[in-house]
């Protein structure tokens, strides 16, 4: 089960096609769905979590609670769609797309997928590129 909430006004579009899409990537990493939370809220929102249970001071896109055991993948990812807008006028991108890559990553980060040393961070931007092109794909029907 796939669940998309909002703390604050953001609603999402194609809520159908993203479902399928996220499933469509889990099972290509080998993965069923227990359960996916997505809870859209703002900045400060984010970085009271931030705060609170990651003790890091600072703005950040996302943060995943992974509870996944085995290959069901269970978890809450945050994402302040504050930052998702400002990073996609920052690299020029739409938002939609943006949102997309980051909810992708933290799907990915569940997967076992690391982003701190460069190989990492590497292989997370070509893994978050093939799922971004599979997007078109992802036919709600």
């Amino acid at each position: 089960m796939i669940e998309f909430d909002s703390q604050n006004d953001f609603s999402l579009d194609l809520v159908d096609q993203t479902e399928n899409w996220i499933k469509a990537a889990a099972l290509k990493e080998s993965y069923g769905i227990e359960m996916l939370g997505y809870v859209f809220c703002s900045d400060e929102y984010l970085l009271e979590i931030n705060e609170q249970f990651l003790k890091h001071d600072t703005y950040t896109d996302i943060v995943t609670f992974d509870y996944t055991e085995g290959k069901l993948l269970n978890g809450e990812m945050y994402i302040s769609t504050d930052r998702v807008a400002e990073n996609a006028d920052k690299f020029g991108v739409e938002f939609n797309t943006e949102l997309r890559r980051v909810m992708i990553h933290g799907l990915l980060h569940m997967c076992g997928y690391g982003d701190k040393t460069e190989d990492e961070i590497s292989l997370m931007r070509n893994k978050e590129d093939y799922y971004l092109n599979l997007w078109d794909t992802a036919d709600p029907s």
